[in-house]
């Protein structure tokens, strides 16, 4: 069960939230969407949110700056979020135009959000579960792409409930975190997404 809990945590690591979002968004979206034009968003998208910061890891972790994929301190936890942030902002002003994926750039939109506050949080010394912001910002993307385009995804999202429950518990065992800042994260997540369902919705 302990092996199986620490699978979890890396199997869901946050860095794969914008890329499954991406993917949910093309494999729903009922627009006729060409397959250049998804491969022109979706590997650009994959090497900017996980390919970079693998890189940007190995490459801190060399010098001696961060010493875990977690981020179990608040000082690698601030390099990994100043990293993200800035890759978010170039997905948003160069891969995703606005009036290209409105739904799709809006998501990176509230992901932006959510990082800053967890940053912002990380300068008040409170560590915020990235984890669990990554799995409810995707959640609640998920709720909107069926409301949005009526389609029923009660199993998809019922799947991504029980995932994120799974998570919370991985994240927990490993003492990486307390209930309290998994329900931070939770919120962060949830709330950042919610904030830009207007502009789309």
């Amino acid at each position: 069960m302990g092996r199986f809990l620490h699978a979890i945590s890396y199997i869901f690591h946050p860095l794969l939230a914008p890329i499954a979002g991406t993917l949910a968004y093309f494999s729903v979206a009922p627009t006729y969407i060409s397959l250049e034009q998804q491969s022109g968003n979706i590997l650009p998208i994959f090497i900017l949110t996980v390919i970079i910061p693998i890189i940007f890891f190995f490459i801190l972790k060399n010098i001696g700056v961060v010493h875990s994929v977690f981020a179990v301190t608040t000082k690698e936890r601030s390099y990994a979020l100043f990293i993200n942030i800035a890759l978010f902002l170039m997905i948003v002003l160069k891969v995703i135009p606005q009036n290209y994926i409105n739904e799709l750039y809006f998501f990176f939109v509230g992901l932006i959000a959510g990082h800053v506050a967890a940053l912002l949080l990380i300068f008040l010394k409170f560590k915020a579960s990235i984890h669990m912001l990554g799995m409810s910002s995707l959640l609640l993307y998920l709720i909107g792409l069926s409301i949005h385009f009526e389609i029923n995804l009660t199993l998809a999202l019922g799947l991504l409930v029980l995932l994120t429950g799974i998570v919370a518990t991985s994240r927990l065992y490993m003492k990486a975190h307390n209930w309290v800042e998994l329900a931070m994260g939770f919120v962060i997540g949830g709330f950042s997404q919610l904030l830009t369902l207007k502009f789309w919705l």
